[in-house]
């Protein structure tokens, strides 16, 4: 980013859709293998989990850092049956340019999973993390099998994001969906996890008060 860009004001207007359908969309998308093509984002991630993070652009300082790290992560994401797409406002073809910059230069190297382009600015803004009409805040959506968001973060633009974390969102989706137990403070995939009742709190804060501390 330019130094006046870092300087502009921006304001975070929180995201409304958990909890409802994600927002579909058609757009050029980069694939891992640098095929250039159009992505209808329900039929890619259909019968599949999905991560969809947003970022600021392409040859920037942040960016590239969680870009990486995603593709560091992403056969655990596979192996929880789970996409990972990301999106910014630049075109197809600097996606195109940034994965063809080596990393010792500011690019973001092959990785494996597709960035989109939202040159329009609509996938942003119908997902809630556009900034100013200019760029999407640092916005993550973790979406199940039936294309449902069950957990939004959403990250001001200095902030760089734990994917992680990320990972144990996607955990927490698939045990409640598995177990039909809910996911208490701290849980971590192998934790216990608490029934949704009075009886389910004072059980796990009884025998398992330390996971909380």
């Amino acid at each position: 980013m330019s130094s006046n860009f870092e300087e502009e004001e921006f304001f975070m207007e929180p995201s409304t859709i958990t909890a409802k359908q994600c927002p579909n969309f058609t757009a050029q998308a980069v694939f891992g293998n640098d095929e250039i093509k159009a992505m209808n984002f329900h039929e890619y991630i259909a019968g599949k989990y999905a991560v969809l993070f947003f970022y600021p652009l392409d040859f920037t300082f942040v960016c590239p850092s969680e870009i990486i790290a995603f593709d560091a992560k992403i056969a655990e994401f596979k192996a929880r049956n789970c996409e990972v797409v990301g999106v910014s406002v630049d075109s197809q073809f600097a996606h195109y340019a940034w994965r063809n910059t080596p990393t010792d230069k500011g690019g973001i190297g092959k990785i494996a999973y597709p960035l989109v382009a939202d040159i329009t600015k609509d996938i942003a803004r119908n997902y809630g993390v556009l900034s100013n009409n200019s760029v999407a805040f640092r916005g993550t959506f973790i979406i199940d099998s039936k294309g449902v968001v069950r957990a939004s973060l959403i990250n001001d633009l200095p902030i760089g994001r734990s994917v992680d974390e990320i990972l144990r969102l996607v955990d927490a989706v698939q045990f409640n969906e598995q177990n039909g137990e809910v996911c208490p403070a701290n849980w971590k995939k192998g934790k216990a996890g608490m029934k949704a009742n009075a009886a389910g709190v004072a059980d796990y804060l009884t025998n398992h008060k330390d996971d909380v501390k």
